[in-house]
């Protein structure tokens, strides 16, 4: 008979892992490698948007996230809205009864606090609440590990982000503007930490040689419509974002510039189509990236970088590629001053090609100054990112052995 003392930690991550997003499971593949080294002994699964990607990828097993799997798709038949209802009750007993499986749950990193892109009170927030306000109940450790927040003016999305707060047992912060966002919700975050993004923690793969000057240029492109609160202008601001970034991108040709264009998550398909087919030059090409490896891959070899998904910048910055933001969030702007390049961002919202070739110019004179600071910055995040493993060892591993009120309850 193995006692409640022998038996290991059971950790589970949880999150829209596997569907697609890069920046998601990076932020997922750092935590598994802070576990694997710190805690070898640990039993990890996952309840997740994509659970075959997932055990694909990482190895370990993986459970869909919502009963109904319809849930992401508009509902307009009495059928399929009466699908997602029931899923919505029978995802309180799913998630309820995995959470009460583990000793530990860990939300890796992403935006989970914030409603910078369009977003629904009852899709992921409400999965998050359930998850949070289960851990509580059950006696499970939750923990928001380097997670995103910003200001939300839905009244419903808020309330359940506030609350999904207030229960976890553990809160850190990818910047202190997100921090400050939670603050203002009306949580205490006075124990709360920052730290840099989770994605910091991964090694940078070895880039393949540059093919020789001109160097090429990384174009980072979103399939972007606003935010939450943009909903009315949508096509508007995208029509712009693809006008701008075209014009831009056959600015670069014109030059003589090989062009480079990334993605961040599966949707982004179509603007990529779209711009090779604009500018139709045989200098412009897109990167097959399935991983943020594959991304810092692509923007080490780089001579500079221009993007918009979040993770794109991330990618760039940790690779130490001089880097121009087309900001859509305040995240990107945080992220862009603590990497010292706060001078080189431009609104995603109002691409103006003429002026963002400027900016672009501009950073390429700088780049031999722009690349050692952006040394310099990866060392301190490097540290950094070693403190939050540090409290996360503290605050959920406690070094009382392995005596688990769960496994108690299950011994015989």
């Amino acid at each position: 008979m193995r006692s409640a003392r022998d038996a290991p930690v059971r950790v589970g991550v949880f999150g829209l892992l596997g569907s697609g997003n890069l920046g998601n499971d990076g932020s997922l593949e750092a935590v598994l490698g802070y576990l694997r080294s710190a805690h070898p002994e640990a039993a990890v699964d996952a309840l997740c948007g994509g659970p075959e990607a997932v055990t694909a990828r990482y190895g370990i097993p993986a459970t869909r996230l919502h009963w109904y799997r319809g849930e992401y798709r508009t509902a307009s038949r009495a059928g399929a809205i009466a699908g997602k209802g029931l899923g919505k009750l029978v995802d309180v007993f799913r998630t309820a009864a995995w959470v009460r499986r583990h000793d530990v749950v860990i939300v890796p990193g992403m935006g989970v606090l914030e409603a910078t892109l369009p977003l629904r009170p009852w899709g992921f927030p409400y999965s998050l609440f359930l998850l949070c306000a289960s851990g509580r109940l059950l006696g499970t450790r939750v923990a928001l590990v380097g997670v995103g927040a910003a200001a939300i003016r839905s009244r419903p999305t808020r309330a359940l982000v506030r609350w999904s707060a207030r229960l976890a047992t553990y809160r850190s912060y990818r910047d202190d503007l997100s921090r400050d966002a939670l603050r203002a919700m009306g949580v205490d975050t006075t124990r709360d930490e920052v730290y840099p993004d989770l994605a910091f923690a991964l090694p940078v793969p070895p880039a393949d040689a540059p093919p020789g000057p001109p160097g090429p240029v990384c174009v980072g492109v979103m399939d972007f419509h606003g935010g939450n609160d943009d909903r009315a202008r949508a096509e508007e601001i995208h029509r712009r974002y693809l006008d701008g970034t075209i014009r831009f991108v056959r600015a670069l040709v014109e030059d003589g510039r090989p062009v480079r264009l990334l993605t961040g998550d599966d949707v982004d398909a179509s603007v990529v189509a779209a711009i090779l087919d604009a500018v139709d030059s045989p200098l412009v090409t897109a990167a097959a990236a399935s991983s943020l490896a594959d991304l810092m891959k692509e923007t080490a070899a780089a001579d500079t970088v221009v993007a918009t998904r979040y993770h794109n910048l991330v990618c760039a910055l940790k690779a130490g590629t001089p880097t121009l933001a087309l900001s859509y969030a305040a995240k990107s702007d945080a992220l862009m001053a603590r990497m010292g390049l706060d001078a080189y961002r431009h609104p995603a919202r109002e691409v103006d090609a003429d002026r963002l070739l400027e900016q672009f110019r501009a950073l390429e004179r700088e780049s031999a100054r722009i690349r050692r600071t952006l040394t310099e910055r990866n060392l301190v995040a490097a540290r950094q990112l070693e403190r939050q493993f540090t409290a996360l060892t503290a605050a959920l591993f406690p070094a009382t052995g392995h005596t688990h009120a769960h496994a108690l309850r299950e011994t015989p």
